[in-house]
């Protein structure tokens, strides 16, 4: 057994973010959650038909990014920056 503790990394829920390239919005909301340490799954939709349905399926939107934490649709850019704002992000992403 060991005394270190846990990786604060492996207690944040799964974040997924749809992405497309040159997408300002997308490089945003990324590097909000990169600054946190937030490790995330990006799913880059660009060459990507398929990604772009399963978005639109889980989001009901069409526009990048599309970001989930969890199984929670918080929103794309701005609503997750005004997460963070709230000082509600941090809760979310722990659980």
């Amino acid at each position: 057994m060991t005394d270190r503790p846990p990786d604060p990394a492996s207690t944040l829920m799964q974040v997924t973010i749809y992405t497309r390239q040159f997408c300002g919005y997308c490089t945003a909301a990324k590097r909000l959650l990169s600054d946190k340490g937030v490790a995330f799954e990006e799913k880059d939709a660009t060459s990507a038909p398929e990604l772009r349905r399963e978005m639109i399926e889980r989001s009901g939107r069409f526009t990048f990014p599309q970001i989930f934490i969890g199984d929670r649709h918080v929103g794309g850019c701005d609503d997750l920056y005004l997460l963070d704002r709230r000082g509600e992000l941090d809760a979310l992403l722990t659980g």
